[in-house]
């Protein structure tokens, strides 16, 4: 149990995070994906590779676009006809990105999950994690995403996973466990970090420092 003062802070919290988590959910967690994204231009430049490569291209001009409808069908192709190169699991992030904010919660969470399930490059899978258990948090799917919080994960990210984390124990209303993982959080992400000062006023709000 918590008194009137600590509820007042995570009520505080709770409506901060129903505000802006939406900004949040797609686009700090993408910003770390850069070195993610690199991978795939690594990868041989064999004849199906390059084919994907091309069509992943183009997947990328229809995003200015937001039609969510050619996004989907361009990254469904791409997903079906080469799932075997890297571009496959990056065109079913962009489309997972594109049906969210066209508010098409279970296609996105679908694409989300055939990342996990089928990515072989962890950086990708824990992104999908991370946007996934987002929006289990969204839907008040609270065990479910802390399933996907804890599964075995690139240290890379440990910040993002116990700071999600520590989100998921505040609406739950277990402000203790929270703060440990804000605080978690704090130490494993870099300290010249712009996502450390989120963190930061979480934890603040949830009377942590």
């Amino acid at each position: 149990m918590y008194d009137l003062q600590e509820q007042e802070q995570i009520d505080s919290l709770k409506a901060w995070w129903n505000e802006n988590r939406r900004a949040v959910i797609f686009t700090v967690i993408a910003a770390v994906a850069g070195a993610a994204g690199v991978m795939a231009w690594r990868y041989s430049q064999h004849a199906t590779a390059q084919e994907a490569a091309g069509l992943y291209g183009e997947l990328q001009q229809l995003v200015p676009q937001n039609n969510t409808k050619k996004i989907r069908e361009a990254a469904a192709f791409i997903m079906e006809k080469f799932s075997s190169t890297p571009y496959a699991p990056r065109a079913a992030l962009i489309a997972a990105k594109a049906d969210y904010q066209a508010a098409d919660a279970p296609s996105a969470k679908a694409q989300l999950q055939w990342v996990i399930d089928h990515a072989a490059e962890e950086e990708l899978r824990d992104i999908a994690r991370l946007r996934l258990a987002a929006m289990l948090l969204d839907e008040k799917d609270y065990a479910q995403a802390l399933l996907l919080l804890d599964a075995k994960h690139s240290p890379a990210y440990d910040a993002f996973f116990s700071d999600l984390k520590g989100d998921v124990l505040v609406a739950q209303g277990k402000p203790v466990e929270a703060r440990s993982a804000y605080q978690a959080a704090l130490s494993q992400i870099d300290k010249k970090s712009t996502y450390r000062q989120l963190i930061q006023i979480k934890l603040e709000a949830l009377g942590g420092k």
